[in-house]
């Protein structure tokens, strides 16, 4: 069945692999981001991997009345929208001492607030229809906040506790409009390339680093897995069940790693462009530079999207265990 999808941050990043990843399928497409000319080239590369259409919006997600607009045009032109994908973010690498109330609110107003915009718009025109799916990008990061990354951290801890609280307001209402987020690990994105940074040395992901088709692959299954929540990768796994268990204990851990396993051994540039206010004129699509070093596939994800199969398979292993094992008891 061929959907209408509208993916934010589409032009770059984990936000570009989604967008093919849902054209390799036939879907049409509406892509949402600040810069055009990234865009245009998203949205013709979408028609080239077939996409049934492709339409390009430029738009900050900070402003909700923009995003509304945005969402009447995408029905306008291709009718109900099945699945809203909330992904485009900002971040700023600094200590908390060196950041500036600006750049928090600044943070917040896309990554956080232009959730809840989306959210919102898609809401609009969802709910009427009692049908549609909301996925929230989110990151482990929603569940346990590292150093250097705190306006970041604490807007998708903010993205998970709204989504708790539609989630319940929906099953309130029977509304069949499904939310779900997927939890990322470190993906190599140009993020690390154009985000603000206070930091003497380049900045990069924690490792391990995963590709971002792998996160596309993930945002695809559940648009319609009806999924409550999606982890991807083991190091989120990991990092969100630390979080619940030994937090503390993360505070200590991070605090004597955290720093250098954000930064490599590179020395910042001075004055380097950065895309907190203004989207970057650097040419960049889905991937970063530590394409090396990124992991192409996760086990971890894949047994998650098939758990039904292991669990078949498991059924059938124990099932089979458990008869040999009253055979053998019935000639004893």
């Amino acid at each position: 069945m061929t959907r209408t999808i509208v993916v934010t941050g589409a032009s770059s990043g984990l936000g570009r692999a989604i967008v093919r990843a849902f054209a390799r399928r036939g879907d049409r497409l509406a892509l949402l981001a600040r810069q055009s000319a990234r865009l245009e080239a998203a949205r013709e590369e979408a028609l080239a991997l077939g996409a049934s259409g492709a339409i390009a919006i430029p738009v900050d997600v900070a402003d909700a009345q923009a995003v509304d607009e945005a969402a009447d045009t995408v029905v306008r032109r291709f009718g109900p929208i099945d699945v809203w994908v909330n992904n485009a973010m900002v971040s700023v690498f600094s200590p908390v001492s060196r950041l500036t109330a600006d750049e928090i609110r600044r943070v917040t107003d896309v990554t956080y607030l232009g959730t809840v915009h989306g959210t919102l718009a898609a809401l609009r025109h969802m709910r009427p229809r009692d049908a549609g799916t909301i996925v929230q990008v989110g990151s482990a990061l929603a569940y346990r906040g590292i150093p250097l990354q705190s306006a970041y951290c604490a807007a998708k801890h903010a993205v998970q506790g709204f989504c708790d609280s539609l989630r319940a307001e929906l099953l309130h209402d029977g509304s069949r409009v499904h939310v779900t987020m997927v939890q990322m690990p470190a993906l190599n994105t140009p993020q690390f390339d154009w985000s603000r940074s206070h930091m003497p040395r380049q900045v990069q992901p924690v490792p391990p680093i995963y590709d971002p088709d792998v996160g596309a692959r993930a945002v695809v299954f559940t648009s319609e897995s009806r999924r409550r929540e999606m982890w991807v990768g083991w190091p989120s796994v990991m990092a969100i069940l630390s979080a619940r268990v030994a937090p503390g204990l993360g505070d200590r851990y991070l605090g004597r790693t955290g720093y250098d396993s954000q930064m490599t051994s590179e020395e910042t540039t001075a004055g380097g462009p950065d895309n907190l206010w203004e989207p970057s004129a650097l040419d960049r699509a889905a991937h970063g530079r530590f394409g090396d070093r990124a992991h192409r596939q996760s086990w971890q994800l894949w047994a998650n999207m098939h758990r039904g199969l292991i669990g078949s398979l498991a059924g059938l292993v124990v099932g089979g265990l458990l008869a040999v094992t009253a055979r053998r008891l019935s000639h004893s």
